[in-house]
């Protein structure tokens, strides 16, 4: 499997997704997922990283978060995914890795695409069939941007309702309101892979200037557009097998013993 992106440039807006090891559903219950939050906030309190939104679902993670600080984003996920994934295998006796690779950073353009984004974040739980409406799953940013606690906070709501264009937190909310319902309405929450799969998406100039900005690491990867969102991804590459391409049965005389395999090696 592909390492994840992971090329940050201060100052901007990333998505970032964390899967569970081999998609298993290791965050299905509500502690595990209470506890990933806590972590979050532990992280914001440490390190200051800027959360914008979230949703803990039952086998991955979606983060938008601002990046304000070089090395922050990183110790940050490295202090999330490791305690969570520690507290986790110690309370079931289990072993092995808790995350699926690395995460996926996708940068997001700081205009009508920040709407969509905190979009896509909002209604993963609708669109898994899980929840009828983003404010009845507990591990969500929707549920606090609408209702900020008192006392640990994650989501820096100021921040991301100045980023949308608001100077008043009220009006933003019920901005943030609308956006949800008019989605829901229109069908608007099917599963978009540029979110999750791709560099950096926005409008054509902030899309272009971000691969001028990763330079070599953008080498290789071709910037697309569909219905005047662009995207900066790596291309698919066929995968061609030097075989005739058929799968032949495993048979026993393919088989190599653990017992043969030292004998050969003793010798």
């Amino acid at each position: 499997m592909p390492r994840a992106n992971r090329h940050f440039v201060s100052g901007h807006l990333w998505h970032i997704t964390h899967r569970c090891h081999q998609r298993e559903f290791l965050l299905k219950f509500a502690r595990d997922r209470r506890a990933y939050v806590r972590w979050l906030f532990e992280a914001k309190k440490r390190f200051g990283l800027c959360v914008l939104d979230y949703v803990v679902t039952s086998n991955h993670v979606h983060l938008l978060i601002k990046d304000t600080a070089e090395g922050v984003i990183g110790r940050s996920m490295q202090l999330i995914a490791g305690c969570t994934g520690q507290e986790y295998n110690r309370r079931k006796g289990r072993q092995g890795a808790f995350w699926e690779d690395r995460y996926h950073a996708t940068e997001v353009d700081a205009d009508e695409h920040l709407e969509r984004c905190l979009l896509y974040i909002d209604l993963n739980m609708v669109r898994a069939g899980a929840v009828a409406h983003p404010r009845e799953w507990a591990a969500s940013g929707y549920r606090e941007i609408q209702a900020p606690p008192k006392r640990y906070a994650v989501i820096d709501v100021a921040a991301l309702s100045a980023m949308c264009g608001f100077k008043d937190i009220v009006r933003f909310q019920d901005a943030h309101r609308r956006w949800v319902e008019e989605a829901l309405s229109n069908s608007a929450d099917r599963r978009d892979a540029r979110w999750s799969e791709a560099l950096a998406v926005g409008s054509r100039s902030f899309v272009e200037k971000m691969q001028l900005e990763l330079g070599v690491n953008a080498k290789h990867r071709e910037v697309s557009e569909a219905a005047g969102t662009y995207t900066l991804r790596e291309p698919a590459i066929p995968y061609t097998p030097i075989s005739d391409g058929k799968s032949e049965p495993l048979r026993l005389k393919n088989t190599v013993f653990w017992e043969r395999s030292l004998e050969s090696t003793e010798a």
